[in-house]
């Protein structure tokens, strides 16, 4: 019997009626509540709230010297706060709250924690199922011998203070007349509260005649006749005299009950223990491991209650125990599964009892994970529960590891575009489709002009940055189907699928040289990037991949030789001037290590007496097989190889040790000019390389001359007149070449220490007779006399034009009106024999 009344939870007993009143309530109107519904308590409410109980025992606390104490609110003498307990415990979890609070009424709440009942400590000992346990005890043992009993002409006044200073809930009346007991008890006191007349007499308040037993009668005889006559209190009388010994309250019934009750459950629980004790090895040796484990564990009721976790599982997701025991593991949920997804794993769980895969959920700091679980369902025993074992581990960081493998095998970690691997898996399936479906396909190079600038001069962060910028409007131009790849450095490749005609390709490419021409944000700068742009179209220029990407390679490499910001189709015939430029690159390195190259010499004429003021050398390259070449197609390439500074330090040294060698054949030659790269100049080691040069050859600064493109300083004015300074403090002089045809910032005259302006062969080709031209001459001219510098004119030609610049005060001209350049033995036959006719 214990054991079924046991498992009887506080839903199976309570009562839904649910008396309440404000707490501004008349403590007379609330009594009359009572009275109609004829229960012992009322529950206080404040702004819908529940804030207070008011008992029958609550009477005894009242002031009835106070002639308004039955107007007086109800929240004066409540009871607070209020314990409840909810709806799904125990009668065992019930009867342990009420004995450690001393209470006889709890508030019953569902599982939303909202009212909906009371119940009582008298529900809780009527249900527990041990009447038989009471026919084996006697009344003598339970009953209170110290009974008060009061005359019957004592006022009602007295009885509520005996009441109350001796904390009794009844006392006896004796009605000498009558020769009969009435009892008074705590609920007649508060009913009197709906007429209080303290001072009547206590016999007009009493319940007579008592119903009697005797201590030799069962508690289970008492129980039975409490519970028929619905009254709480029986006189206990000797059966031989009839004198009064005593009263048998309903309480101390039911606290018999409840000691059965313990004793039985008692009983029970070492049953239970011992056979716990048993499995108690292999629970602590569980919980060891579950502590132990790396995984995150969890344990939850067939409800989804977290019954319990590991430490790993705090580790893992931030919770700790108290934060999510008796919770939902949707705290864990990171919002990115729909429904859909949890239907199908609920149903493999419920179909199998396990179920394996992977999940995003959210840690408490709100970082989403990716966690590779396993639910395990367990069957209880003795149970038709179902608990749930959730056991995972964090893969975040290999699937991670994973992704980023799979993102540098086929993407470019800086633009995340197709790398060279995934652009040739993409073009050998569309080369297959377009042969199966005999249309046509493109693929189209892109190659930045003059990247290497913006990384030298801004940093490599910006030049990361223009690629994305530059990849970004590219993509926007492509069509569902076409692929943009990054191969490496400031190369992109475009695969094009929908090409009906070839003016497709055309289009395409003016698109993306438009796209370009828009300046580009780097670095608060405004950035302007053009690019060379080249293509081959499928089945005309090439059948498979390898040949296609070549002749496209080939294309663009033609566009940038036109000059750059272009777009080539291929030909056939730019295929041989390929060849020809490989060969060249092949050539190069080996010519400058084996001291291939030479210098030429072209003389400058002095105006005014007609004599050679200088020599400009000039370098040539006459390779064995390809003949000679000329510098306007090596020089780039020494550029793209990355030699050009090699090839200057070669030219300075050469012409060095051709002066210290004219020196000292007794030449009168003023000084020699050469030309040195931009790149040379922004490394900041040319002060050194022509060091180095005059101290080998034991010449002095003053007879070098060197030439430099107003390009030179576009990149750091600053870094560049350190350098300057540095080589004018060898004694070597600076001229500024080409002027006219790049920036032409007048700045740089005034902050630069140069010597001599060399004004384009350009303009002087159109002297005298093209107005414009001969009005800018005129004006570099003047300026240069302005700043005291030199002016050199190039490219002199025809006696008119030499006449028109000597007319402005030109210095010195140079050109094939004077002298071509010579070969050295030449220009040494050209010297000599100017001087003997001077």
């Amino acid at each position: 019997m214990v054991s079924d009344s046991r498992q009887l939870q506080i839903k199976d007993i309570f009562s839904n009626q649910l008396l309440s009143c404000d707490h501004q309530t008349p403590l007379c109107e609330a009594v009359k509540m009572m009275h109609k519904r004829r229960v012992s308590s009322i529950f206080v409410t404040e702004q819908q709230q529940i804030v207070g109980i008011w008992t029958e025992s609550d009477c005894v606390k009242l002031n009835f010297n106070d002639p308004d104490f039955a107007q007086a609110s109800i929240a004066s003498s409540m009871t607070s706060p209020v314990h409840d307990i909810q709806i799904d415990k125990t009668l065992s979890e019930a009867t342990i709250k009420f004995h450690q609070l001393g209470i006889r009424h709890l508030l019953v709440k569902d599982q939303q924690q909202v009212p909906i009942g009371v119940v009582s400590l008298s529900d809780i000992v009527r249900n527990q199922g041990l009447d038989h346990y009471l026919h084996f005890r006697p009344i003598e043992d339970h009953y209170n011998r110290n009974v008060v009993i009061l005359k019957a002409s004592d006022c009602v006044s007295k009885v509520i203070e005996v009441m109350r200073i001796k904390r009794m809930t009844a006392v006896l009346v004796y009605n000498h007349e009558l020769a009969e007991y009435g009892i008074i008890t705590q609920r007649d006191i508060a009913y009197m509260l709906l007429n209080p007349d303290w001072r009547i007499p206590c016999w007009k308040l009493a319940t007579y005649p008592m119903l009697q037993v005797s201590p030799k009668d069962s508690l289970f005889d008492a129980y039975r006749l409490m519970t028929a006559e619905s009254i709480r209190h029986l006189v206990v009388k000797e059966p031989c005299s009839g004198k009064v010994i005593g009263l048998l309250p309903l309480k101390n019934v039911l606290t018999e009950i409840e000691t059965a009750y313990c004793s039985e459950l008692e009983k029970v629980l070492v049953q239970r223990d011992l056979a716990l004790q048993k499995s108690e090895k292999n629970l602590y040796l569980a919980n060891r491991i579950i502590d132990a484990s790396l995984d995150g564990i969890m344990i939850t009721r067939g409800d989804g209650e977290i019954l319990q976790i590991n430490p790993a599982f705090s580790e893992l997701t931030g919770y700790q125990d108290y934060e999510v025991i008796g919770k939902s593991p949707s705290i864990l949920s990171s919002g990115i599964h729909g429904k859909d997804y949890y239907d199908q794993m609920w149903g493999e769980l419920r179909k199998n009892g396990v179920w394996q895969g992977e999940i995003c959920n959210r840690k408490k700091s709100g970082e989403i994970y990716v966690e590779w679980l396993t639910i395990i369902a367990i069957n209880e025993p003795y149970s038709d529960e179902v608990l749930y074992a959730a056991i995972f581990s964090d893969i975040t960081e290999r699937k991670n590891a994973e992704e980023k493998i799979a993102r540098l095998a086929y993407f470019d970690e800086l633009t995340a575009l197709p790398n060279r691997r995934l652009f040739y898996d993409r073009l050998s399936m569309a080369l297959a489709s377009a042969h199966r479906d005999n249309h046509k396909l493109a693929v189209m190079f892109i190659d930045l002009d003059r990247f290497k600038e913006v990384n030298d001069s801004l940093g490599h962060s910006a030049g990361d940055e223009l690629l994305v910028q530059v990849s970004e409007r590219i993509k926007g131009l492509l069509n569902e189907g076409d692929t943009l790849a990054r191969l490496g450095g400031d190369e992109f490749v475009v695969l094009l699928t929908e090409v009906k005609h070839i003016s497709d390709v055309v289009n395409f490419a003016n698109k993306i040289l438009a796209q370009l021409s828009v300046a580009f944000e780097l670095n608060d700068l405004s950035v302007t990037a053009t690019a060379s742009l080249g293509a081959a179209v499928y089945p005309e220029d090439g059948l498979d991949s390898e040949t296609l990407l070549k002749h496209a390679d080939v294309a663009m490499y033609r566009s940038k030789e036109i000059g750059r910001n272009s777009f080539q189709l291929y030909k056939a015939s730019m295929n041989a001037r390929s060849l020809e430029r490989l060969s060249m690159l092949s050539r190069f390195q080996y010519a400058l290590e084996h001291d291939e190259f030479e210098l030429y010499f072209q003389p400058l004429q002095c105006l005014a007496s007609g004599r050679i003021s200088s020599v400009e050398c000039l370098l040539r390259w006459n390779d064995p097989n390809l003949g000679m070449i000329s510098p306007a197609q090596f020089i780039p390439l020494a550029e793209e190889l990355g030699l050009i500074i090699k090839l200057d330090q070669w030219v300075i040294n050469k012409a060095c040790e051709s002066m210290a060698l004219w020196r000292r054949q007794g030449s009168d030659i003023r000084r020699i000019a050469i030309n040195v790269s931009a790149q040379h100049l922004c490394q900041g080691d040319l002060a050194i390389t022509v060091a180095n040069s005059l101290s080998k050859h034991c010449l002095d600064g003053r007879f070098i001359e060197l030439e430099l493109t107003e390009s030179s300083f576009i990149s750091n004015l600053h870094e560049a007149k350190s350098e300057l300074q540095k080589l004018k403090s060898l004694g070597v002089s600076i001229a500024l070449d080409d002027f006219g045809t790049g920036y032409s910032a007048l700045s740089y005259l005034t902050k630069l220490p140069i010597d001599t302006l060399k004004i384009d062969a350009s303009f002087v080709a159109k002297i005298p007779d093209e107005y414009g031209n001969s009005e800018i001459v005129s004006a570099i001219i003047a300026m240069a006399k302005a700043l005291n510098l030199q002016v050199v004119a190039e490219g002199v030609e025809k006696s008119e034009q030499r006449q028109f610049l000597q007319k402005l005060g030109c210095n010195i001209v140079q050109g094939y009106l004077f002298c071509k350049p010579l070969s050295a033995d030449d220009w040494l036959r050209f010297y000599h024999a100017e001087k003997a006719t001077s």
